[in-house]
């Protein structure tokens, strides 16, 4: 892994992550809360949860290790996450930014939730953070078909790459 496909990742990231909260602000109140059959009790938990994991990634890279995951509660609505998660990209995108390429190879010590001590080199943990979205963003997908509302615009990999080629193409450089 390199620095910039460690960017590139990161851009695919933030850009599947607005897709999916396109899609969840359709969403009525009570979709956003209902109780579902899935790895967390509605969408908004579901999707709280993503923003949450990232944020204990984020404050481990800065030196903390939080002891568990903020509470949904705090989230009334999408719009509120939306503005959290856009706070939270600042920081990650500073972090990465501060590494640069040659610190994206640095080991961090940091305690799990459990409060273990642990170790992890940063490019692995980032692309956990990816993995571990593109997960439950598919089971949001899912849920929102269960309240019968639309699905997010395709998430997938190949289709961010199609598009900042398209997008690339259009502006006259390549990728």
């Amino acid at each position: 892994m390199n620095y910039e496909e460690l960017q590139l990742l990161l851009e695919y990231h933030y850009w599947a992550r607005d897709r999916m909260l396109d899609a969840l602000e359709t969403l009525a109140a009570e979709q956003w809360a209902r109780p579902l059959e899935s790895s967390f009790k509605s969408i908004r938990d579901t999707a709280v949860h993503i923003w949450a994991a990232e944020m204990v990634w984020c404050s481990r890279w800065q030196g903390s290790s939080p002891s568990g995951l903020q509470s949904s509660d705090a989230f009334a609505t999408v719009h509120s996450l939306r503005l959290a998660w856009q706070d939270l990209e600042r920081n990650v995108r500073s972090v990465v930014r501060d590494l640069g390429p040659q610190g994206i190879d640095r080991r961090f010590e940091y305690k799990s939730l459990g409060g273990q001590p642990q170790s992890s080199v940063f490019w692995q943990m980032l692309q956990h953070v990816v993995n571990h979205a593109s997960y439950h963003r598919g089971q949001l997908t899912t849920m929102l078909r269960q309240v019968e509302a639309t699905p997010p615009k395709g998430m997938d990999l190949i289709a961010f790459y199609r598009e900042r080629e398209a997008n690339l193409r259009a502006a006259g450089q390549t990728s």
